[in-house]
């Protein structure tokens, strides 16, 4: 593991324990966004840890998170290099008590998501990606083992992993497209990027995002995602990338598993309803 990637595997790790200690109280202090997200003292509690922490330790990277203020497309777009940050991901399930929430820390390079670390607090796992080496890794129990995404096998289920939260006609119009190209769908719901770290895992062979997110939901899970060997691609199944405009919002996106199987025959036929 590189130095970067052990830098930021350890502030998430100290940021999901303020985390924790929050989750164990009555009082979260829930407050409402702009965009009527809820903000929790958790969310700003771990935002101080990895802004605070990434800037003492690498001070020529700057750092963007979900929770910074202030910093315009002006600035940011000239940045080759940065931290791209959700220090709470998955708030609502925190606030549901669920443990479907993460820590995400993405290095973007020219676009390109290329470490990336995504904490569990609850269950103490966590992601870790390099595409620059082409590894990937999960740590549980003090444990740490290669994953790779998985080939689709089409004498099985394909396996699925969608939103708790965010079902929608445009996901129904990919299901009716699935359910003609395979014999059986294997479905699961959950919050949080730990969907793509599912697929990551090899535990998951798709997971459509036919909803709104915003970049740093999906860096940090994304580098881990490519360097297990999948792929994250938009509708049109390009790549996605990063800081290349002025708003923040990603378009919807596929996480592919297997990205030599022949997506873009089926994917390429869905159609997506515009609001």
């Amino acid at each position: 593991m590189s130095n970067t990637l052990e830098i930021m595997s350890s502030l998430a790790r100290e940021a999901g324990d303020a985390i924790l200690a929050i989750y164990g109280e009555d009082d979260f202090g829930i407050e409402t966004k702009d965009d009527a997200s809820p903000l929790t003292r958790a969310d700003l509690a771990a935002h101080k840890i990895l802004v605070n922490g990434l800037t003492a330790a690498l001070p020529e990277i700057p750092v963007l998170s979900e929770e910074s203020g202030g910093i315009t497309w002006a600035q940011r777009r000239s940045w080759q290099t940065y931290f791209l940050v959700d220090p709470l991901d998955g708030t609502k399930e925190f606030i549901s008590r669920n443990g479907e929430f993460t820590v995400n820390i993405a290095l973007i390079e020219n676009g390109v998501p290329v470490q990336g670390v995504v904490y569990v607090p609850v269950k103490d796992v966590l992601y870790a990606g390099d595409q620059t080496a082409g590894l990937a890794t999960v740590t549980r129990e003090g444990t740490t083992e290669v994953i790779r995404a998985r080939k689709v096998d089409t004498s099985r289920p394909l396996t699925l992993v969608a939103s708790r939260r965010h079902g929608s006609e445009a996901l129904q119009a990919c299901l009716d497209v699935l359910n003609q190209h395979f014999a059986e769908l294997d479905t699961t719901n959950m919050g949080s990027s730990l969907k793509l770290c599912l697929v990551a895992e090899g535990r998951a062979d798709l997971y459509p995002r036919l909803a709104p997110t915003s970049e740093w939901d999906t860096a940090a899970a994304q580098a881990v995602v490519e360097a297990a060997g999948g792929r994250v691609v938009d509708a049109a199944l390009n790549t996605l990338r990063y800081n290349t405009k002025e708003d923040i919002l990603n378009p919807f996106f596929y996480v592919l598993g297997d990205p030599e199987f022949s997506w873009l025959e089926i994917l390429g036929t869905v159609e997506i309803p515009r609001p």
